[in-house]
């Protein structure tokens, strides 16, 4: 009788334990921020600009300089306004598909693009003829050699598929800086996952944590004396609010021009 008893309080004693340890994953699967997940298929048109050697898209609306040093390459894309968002969608990335014309590839092979500049708005032509990145089209302005890979170049436009997905990065955040010792401006380059910034600070080894303001495209500003300093930095993800430190990703001899990589990516 005494063993029975026994063996009943174990199996309640390893029920309870069970109940608690799925009580708290479950607790803790629904704070923990996800990794960025695919968007579904929509549709939108698709043009190119500059030439096979893509040096027409070297730097652009996010600040990303040379697009070959700083690891995005000719797959890049300018986006128009409508997907642009005032500079927060700087760094996200897309399949791109051409459907439906006589110039797309058989099979409809699709490429991966990184949003890396903006197509502007142009008003002295009609949305339907020339002025394809007028508000509020969603429409793709590709490099060329991206272009090529799903479409003959000929045809100038083409209908497409295309779709959020998370970027695929090699290395962890990288931070460029500008400005002076009483004024930082980062661009945030390399970023995994959503690949877009919400929000951002700054942290020196003699302050706390200062609030960055978004100045334009990939870049954050800090008013700041932060000379002297090492310096981390911590982000929230525009896409999947993830957050983000990064330490000490700067020395105290930080000077501007330089980039500095930190061990850390979104995913």
């Amino acid at each position: 009788m005494a063993s029975s008893s026994l063996h009943s309080w174990s199996c309640r004693f390893l029920l309870m334990g069970l109940m608690a340890f799925t009580i708290i994953a479950k607790s803790i699967l629904a704070v923990a921020p996800a990794g960025f997940q695919p968007s579904r298929w929509a549709l939108a048109h698709a043009t190119f600009y500059g030439d096979e050697t893509a040096s027409a898209t070297m730097g652009g609306a996010c600040g990303y300089g040379n697009l070959m040093v700083n690891g995005y390459g000719t797959d890049t894309v300018a986006l128009s306004s409508t997907l642009f968002n005032n500079g927060y969608s700087c760094g996200s990335c897309y399949q791109i598909k051409c459907v439906g014309a006589s110039a797309c590839y058989r099979g409809s092979p699709y490429t991966t693009v990184t949003a890396t500049n903006l197509c502007p708005p142009n008003w002295a032509q009609d949305s339907n003829a020339g002025g394809w990145c007028n508000p509020p089209r969603v429409h793709f302005d590709m490099s060329k050699p991206a272009f090529m890979k799903i479409a003959q170049w000929k045809a100038g436009i083409v209908p497409v598929m295309y779709r959020r997905v998370p970027c695929v990065r090699s290395g962890g955040l990288q931070f460029s800086f500008q400005g002076n010792g009483y004024w930082l401006l980062v661009y945030v380059m390399n970023v995994g996952g959503g690949g877009d910034i919400a929000s951002m600070w700054v942290k020196g080894s003699k302050t706390g944590w200062i609030s960055m303001s978004h100045n334009w495209g990939a870049s954050y500003q800090a008013f700041a004396t932060l000379k002297g300093q090492a310096l981390s930095f911590r982000l929230v993800s525009y896409s999947t609010k993830q957050v983000l430190v990064a330490n000490n990703v700067a020395p105290s001899n930080w000077n501007v021009g330089m980039t500095y990589k930190a061990n850390v990516n979104f995913h």
